[in-house]
């Protein structure tokens, strides 16, 4: 696949790694590195989308309702949940297909901030405080 068509916020299927590392399952993730990452390598960094949502109401996750605007260009054929704590680097040439996208990232970014503690990073290094 194409690095021009994974784009920030593009929703793509993909064999997603189970946490043991030894199997996976093909399944939607979102695109959440940055389009100017230019890492010089072919890999791109995703975060899990499941359709289990039992996930939802934790502070690192995204619920996308099917019948919303959002829910539409998204591509996903059901209600899902972003989890942002499940991210994963993958060779470009893993994806699939690009299934849509998402239009507006903000509560996506709010969603990692929290799963990485960059609120507290970033009111830290703003406060001239340090690890």
């Amino acid at each position: 696949m194409s690095t021009m068509l994974i784009k920030r916020g593009g929703v793509v299927r993909v064999y997603f790694p189970n946490s043991d590392l030894i199997s996976s399952k093909r399944r939607p993730a979102l695109v959440v590195q940055a389009d100017n990452l230019a890492t010089g390598l072919p890999q791109v960094l995703l975060a899990l989308i499941t359709s289990n949502l039992n996930r939802a109401n934790h502070s690192s996750r995204v619920f996308i309702k099917l019948n919303t605007d959002e829910g539409r260009a998204s591509g996903l054929r059901t209600d899902s949940i972003i989890m942002t704590d499940n991210i994963v680097t993958v060779l470009e040439t893993e994806i699939d297909s690009v299934l849509g996208r998402l239009p507006d990232m903000q509560a996506v970014n709010d969603a990692l901030r929290h799963s990485f503690e960059l609120n507290e990073a970033v009111e830290d290094f703003e406060n001239g405080k340090s690890n």
